[in-house]
Formats: C-alpha cells, structure tokens, sequence
C-alpha cells in the first residue's frame, strides 16, 4: 500500500514538473504583436517612407483582388523555429477572406537571420512551397545578404503580387451604398493614393521645400484628387485638411504620425485600420535564412 502511494506521489510530482515546465516555455515566447497594418516593423529596420510605399502597395492589391498580404518583421522568433512562431501570426491575424483564404505572411526574423513566407488554403495551388522558396532564395535573401533589406522585402512582395495575381480568385465584394461610396466610386481605393502621396512624393518635397510648405502642397493635390475622383467639393477639402495634417506630421524628425494610432518611431507597429478577414493557414509556404 505504501509502495502505491510512493509510486502515486512520484507521478504527481512529475506531473507537477511537466506542467510547470510546459508554462514556463509558454511564458518565454515571443507575443504576437497586434495586427493593425499591412507592413509591421518591431526592428526600426524601415524608415516611415519605405512602409508608406509598401503599405500603398499592399492597400492597390488587395482593393484589385481581394486577397491580403501582410510583412512582419520582428528581431528573434526565439525559442520557437520560424515555422510554428510564423504560424501562431497567422491564426491571430487570420490573413485573407473568410471561405476563401488568400492571404499570406511575408515574415522576417532579423536577428536570427530567417524568413519565412506563409500560405493560406486558398493560395497554396498558385503560391505554393517550391515557389515561395524559390522567391526567397532568387529574390529576398541575396538582397539581404547585401544588407538592402527594403529592396529584398519589396522585390519578395513583387514576386508574391504577380503569383497572386494569376490565381482565379473571387472578386472583391463591392462596397455597399452606405459604406463609403460616393458617384460609384469608393472612398476606400483613395487610400493607396494617399500613402503615395504623403509618404513617397511628400518626402521629396519636404527635402525640396521644408516641412510645412511640403504639407501644404501635399495637402492641396490631395484635395484635387479627392474633389476629381468623387465630384464632392466638401469631400476634397476634408481630404485636403487631413492629407496636409498628416503630411505635416510625418516629416519630423524621429519618427512618423500613424493614421489611427498617434505618434510612432521608425520601430512602430504600422499605419493602423487593418484586419483579417477570417483566411485560414495550414502551415503551407517555405523558409530560408540569409
């Protein structure tokens, strides 16, 4: 009987260990940071003018086809390999539309010196794992290998664009007449045009003219564009307003403003409004490392 109960107490302290180790290591993985952009950078390895023109990228895909693209980049998965941390981002974000799942995860772990690009059910015939690993190998990696993260993350985004571009996919549904729609045209494809114009052209012309004259400028072409596009006066003075606010803001030194999340550092999340749509994920795709 005593020997029962030794044996008994034996698996139960065992038990006890296990469980207490199994959260312990739960306790040391890396968080997954909270999606509110396309382009998220944890590493201040992209100024605020190489995410607007990604993220101005992302926004015209996903308004032509519908399918949803995001970039992380983040300093270690550490202790986990890149396969399950990449895996436990998209179960968080659910990247693509729900029922169609096209969405994928172009992530870069920059001190362990990986990446991996992750595919949902619904790319995996177009973008699939001898693809994603030849576009890593041909396209990112060398870039990498040569310190030219942007160029090797925008060439990689490029390469995943035109595969993704191939597959028959369901068209984008049409925004509702409530929703943001003005004369057939939806406000929402104006946002691409925004992120260009603040964040690509507004940087030429804020070394050109200064700050403030930029964000005027900024803020001017942006009310003509808005006005052009929806024939809405009031439409194209709002847009104005907000495009000279926000260009105005962003060329400051240290860090850009964040539409829908305040003042950030080169480091920050993102550009804020963005969500999954419900995709899910597999584990498709490939890694590499540099």
């Amino acid at each position: 009987m005593r020997q029962s109960g030794a044996r008994l107490l034996f698996w139960l302290a065992c038990c006890v260990l296990l469980l207490g180790a199994g959260l312990a290591g739960a306790e040391d993985l890396q968080p997954v940071p909270a999606l509110a952009a396309r382009v998220t950078d944890l590493t201040g390895t992209l100024s605020v003018d190489q995410r607007g023109q990604l993220e101005a990228k992302l926004t015209a895909f996903e308004t032509q086809k519908g399918a949803q693209i995001a970039i992380l980049l983040v300093p270690t998965v550490t202790p986990e390999a890149i396969e399950q941390y990449a895996l436990r981002v998209v179960e968080a974000w659910k990247l693509g539309r729900k029922g169609v799942d096209d969405g994928a995860l172009l992530l870069i772990a920059k001190q362990d010196r990986k990446l991996r690009i992750e595919v949902a059910y619904g790319l995996e015939g177009a973008l699939n794992d001898a693809t994603a690993k030849r576009i890593i190998s041909e396209t990112i990696t060398p870039r990498f290998k040569q310190g030219d993260f942007y160029g090797g993350i925008d060439a990689g985004l490029d390469a995943m664009i035109k595969v993704v571009s191939g597959e028959a996919l369901p068209p984008k549904a049409a925004a509702s007449s409530g929703g943001g729609q003005t004369g057939g045209f939806s406000i929402d494809s104006l946002l691409p045009i925004g992120f260009i114009l603040i964040f690509v052209v507004g940087g030429v012309l804020r070394a050109i003219f200064g700050r403030f004259l930029a964000a005027g400028i900024i803020g001017a072409l942006a009310g003509v564009i808005a006005w052009l596009l929806v024939s809405s006066l009031l439409i194209g003075c709002v847009a104005g307003v907000i495009a000279f606010v926000v260009s105005l803001f962003a060329g400051m030194s240290g860090g850009g403003w964040i539409p829908g999340g305040g003042f950030g550092g080169h480091d920050s999340g993102g550009f804020g409004g963005f969500s999954g749509g419900g995709g899910s994920f597999g584990g498709g795709g490939a890694s590499g490392d540099w």
